[in-house]
């Protein structure tokens, strides 16, 4: 059984000038939001990655038509005719639920299959089903499939999340922009992930004011009155933060180009606290180190907190640290499985519940690990360009759900890493 790995040979550098592509996490969503728009879309700079292959797919599924090129990515909805979308694709990716709220706002229903659990926690969809509930949807599960049905119209309504979820919050924004009335989104999620969702929807003809606050409004509008529209992505906040990591953890200098600073205020201020000089412009940030690192303490937070999708890269980060670091994750509940690879590399972490103790170490060393989600992934990859030796890093399916052309990437920074294709014994899956 043939698998592709990723191989890094240490004790290197990386420094220079990245451009970072299109928020993973936020053209996911507008690929969803598209089917409101009932014709020809063009969302530019969509990002070269497998999670956007399956949800081109799911929508492709759906009926709509989808031609790529480049980063830019045309899809017409006006054939869209089926709300369902089947497990086979559903169970790829759980961003595909996304679908859920524009279906419904489409067509007043939706049969989407239960999305299972994932690697970093069960991140169940009870928020997204009371919040649409209150809309007038209602639901039932019937064999593995999520029948959402609103049989009397969607109405607006005030809705409470219980925390700030950003999906919960993106299904109830795509289904509320046509429901009659004025709905309000309390204790919304604040991610630049929304706003840019909610800016489509506006481009769209959607009426959605506060974005990016813990209060959305959204006046309702006729389907008929939304349109096709052109947009452009966001750059990624959790790309450019992994890159940074990567210059802070080497020394630099290292400049990401292609993201807005403020996205990543929090990853700056301790990028800073662990010694690092960090510098930023319009679409900019340039980071570098001379000293060296200092421990930090960390807690992951909702947006605009510290991003759970950065904590393993700071984990690496605080393992060579002079001290030590306390990592909180509030978010997911199983994201420390990179904590057990990172020490077969030489690290030392002592995980307590939800707290990581990290030791700092005078140096990691290459060895075999595999990726457990998508971010640890990444960071094995950076752990092994600052390793002594060689570190083969496996499942980097993984990596390629959210990084476009990462090895590509590093290397033109001065990493010396490769993708291979090797033969595995089926036991060792």
């Amino acid at each position: 059984m043939a698998e592709d790995i990723i191989r890094v040979r240490g004790n290197k550098t990386l420094a220079g000038e990245v451009k970072i592509s299109g928020a993973k996490n936020s053209a996911l969503k507008l690929l969803a939001a598209a089917i409101l728009g009932q014709g020809p879309s063009v969302i530019h700079n969509v990002p070269l990655i497998s999670d956007i292959k399956v949800m081109s797919e799911v929508l492709d599924c759906l009926g709509a038509h989808i031609e790529r090129d480049g980063h830019t990515i045309r899809i017409d909805t006006s054939d869209v005719d089926k709300y369902e979308a089947p497990y086979e694709l559903v169970s790829k990716m759980r961003a595909s639920i996304s679908v859920l709220g524009p279906l419904l706002g489409r067509f007043g229903r939706a049969h989407v299959a239960m999305p299972g659990g994932c690697q970093i926690g069960a991140r169940k969809i009870d928020m997204h089903l009371k919040g649409l509930e209150a809309l007038g949807v209602e639901f039932k599960v019937a064999h593995g499939y999520l029948q959402a049905v609103a049989a009397d119209g969607l109405h607006g309504a005030e809705v409470m999340l219980d925390f700030p979820s950003v999906g919960a919050t993106e299904n109830l924004l795509m289904a509320s922009v046509v429901a009659e009335g004025e709905t309000i989104i309390e204790n919304a999620a604040r991610e630049p992930e929304i706003v840019d969702l909610a800016n489509m929807l506006n481009a769209m003809g959607a009426q959605v004011t506060g974005a990016g606050t813990s209060s959305i409004r959204v006046e309702g509008v006729p389907l008929s009155s939304l349109h096709p529209c052109e947009h452009t992505t966001v750059g990624d906040r959790i790309e450019a933060g992994t890159f940074l990591v990567g210059g802070a953890l080497t020394g630099g200098p290292l400049t990401v180009r292609g993201v807005n600073p403020s996205y990543l205020h929090m990853a700056i201020i301790k990028l800073r606290a662990m010694g690092c000089t960090v510098e930023a412009g319009d679409d900019w940030i340039r980071v570098e180190r001379t000293g060296s690192l200092q421990p930090v303490d960390i807690q992951t937070l909702p947006h605009p907190g510290f991003p759970t999708d950065l904590q393993a890269q700071f984990m690496l980060l605080a393992a060579l640290a002079q001290g030590t670091s306390v990592i909180t994750e509030n978010v997911f509940e199983n994201r420390f499985m990179f904590a057990s690879e990172l020490m077969r590399m030489g690290a030392d972490i002592t995980i307590e519940e939800h707290h990581a103790l990290v030791r700092g170490v005078d140096h990691l060393e290459g060895a075999p690990v595999t990726s457990t989600d998508l971010r640890a992934g990444a960071a094995l990859v950076l752990a092994g360009i600052v390793a002594d030796g060689e570190t083969l890093v496996r499942r980097i399916r993984h990596i390629d759900r959210g990084y476009e052309n990462y090895v590509g990437k590093l290397n033109s920074l001065g990493a010396d890493a490769e993708r291979m294709r090797i033969d595995m014994d089926d036991d060792e899956e």
